[in-house]
């Protein structure tokens, strides 16, 4: 399925300069030819490999809605805009997109991020998408994604019943708000079952290697070490519980997952290290087609958070042709009632309440010897899900 020419705008924010390379939007009668939603993402740094599978999952909704004769006539355009996974890059590059000219937008991932420019696009007129996880973004725009007062429990009780834990050490990053409060919430399950918490270590990401944060948690009496941080450093501690042949078992958070893990730890550190995350691109019910269509378009596999990009694609363009147009109040009301929407992620039912996806799908997740994520079947079968 061939991409449409001037499928992509790119926003670009280097140092304290704002450099905007626009395409399309309008003819030169100054009427819009198109629609612009725009893809905010970690497009570029250590996060990068989130933002590629986000853009490309945005990229074929925009394809297979433009080759179904576009929405409500004009062809969708998906307009990148690089965060970097920094809320100062991402107020930048928000503020320069908008200026340009938006119609929509979907993202960021990053709740940090999110909680600066999500209520500068909803100042803007728009209704946010948003692929982010922490409960400080609850209610600004819409999300498809699993949030962290869902990710928990799950968590929580795959440490106590799947991999029976007594003692826990948790790690965390201090300078992220949805790692921070994932932690603590974490932290808040495993008291309630019981589960004595023996480490609770902040570190700051960036660093190369956190062979020396892993070996003072190995000197507790951690059954499990649980890392929440995302996934440069998920992988790095991965590695080096690996190197230092660490007895507890390794689970890393949701902040994890994502294709990147597998390529920073290698496969043998990934699969040492099961992460809490969402079914696979393929796992999914009925992934079949949707798996297909992006391999002839981009001759790739779907990174992991592709099919919940082209889902919020697809799910604002139904709440547009629903309410005939990107109007904020009657995108609101309309898709704050949404209940048994379909996608590549299964069904989608949204609590008006928060924005939020209720219920949402959260697994535990293994890495395979080719080095692909599944849903873990010893953690389905140990806590019952249906998966």
């Amino acid at each position: 399925m061939p991409r449409p020419l001037g499928l992509i705008c790119l926003v670009l924010v280097l140092l304290t300069s704002q450099v905007t390379i626009a395409c399309g939007g309008s003819d030169d009668s100054g009427e819009a030819d198109s629609w612009r939603i725009g893809l905010e993402a970690p497009l570029s740094g250590d996060q990068s490999a989130v933002g590629k599978g986000m853009l490309e999952g945005a990229q074929l909704a925009a394809t297979q809605l433009n080759s179904d004769g576009g929405l409500l006539g004009k062809q969708v355009e998906i307009v990148p805009i690089d965060d970097k996974a920094d809320p100062q890059t991402g107020v930048a590059a928000a503020n320069a997109a908008i200026a340009d000219g938006l119609d929509g937008v979907v993202g960021p991932y990053n709740s940090g991020v999110g909680i600066e420019t999500l209520p500068i696009y909803i100042k803007a007129g728009l209704v946010p998408i948003r692929l982010t996880s922490d409960n400080e973004t609850d209610g600004l725009g819409f999300t498809l994604q699993p949030m962290t007062d869902q990710i928990a429990p799950v968590a929580g009780q795959a440490i106590a019943d799947w991999l029976g834990a007594e003692k826990v050490a948790i790690v965390f990053d201090k300078t992220e708000a949805y790692t921070k409060n994932v932690a603590a919430a974490v932290r808040s399950e495993l008291q309630k079952d019981d589960v004595e918490v023996v480490a609770y270590e902040a570190i700051k990401p960036g660093a190369k290697d956190y062979g020396a944060e892993v070996k003072k948690l190995a000197g507790t009496s951690a059954d499990v070490v649980y890392s929440a941080v995302y996934y440069p450093e998920g992988a790095r501690i991965a590695k080096a519980m690996l190197d230092q042949k660490v007895e507890a078992q390794c689970l890393a958070d949701y902040g994890s997952y994502d294709t990147g893990y597998v390529t920073d730890a290698g496969i043998k550190a990934a699969m040492s290290c099961p992460v809490v995350g969402v079914p696979a691109p393929d796992d999914f019910e009925g992934s079949q087609l949707y798996v297909k269509d992006f391999r002839n378009d981009f001759d790739s596999d779907p990174g992991t958070w592709s099919p919940y990009a082209y889902d919020s694609v697809n799910f604002l363009a139904e709440g547009v042709k629903q309410t005939d147009g990107f109007d904020p109040d009657a995108l609101n009301a309309f898709l704050g009632k949404v209940d048994g929407w379909k996608g590549w992620t299964g069904e989608v039912t949204i609590d008006p309440a928060t924005g939020n996806r209720d219920p949402a799908t959260v697994v535990v997740t293994s890495v395979d010897k080719e080095g692909n994520f599944h849903v873990d079947r010893e953690w389905a079968a140990a806590v019952d899900a249906p998966y």
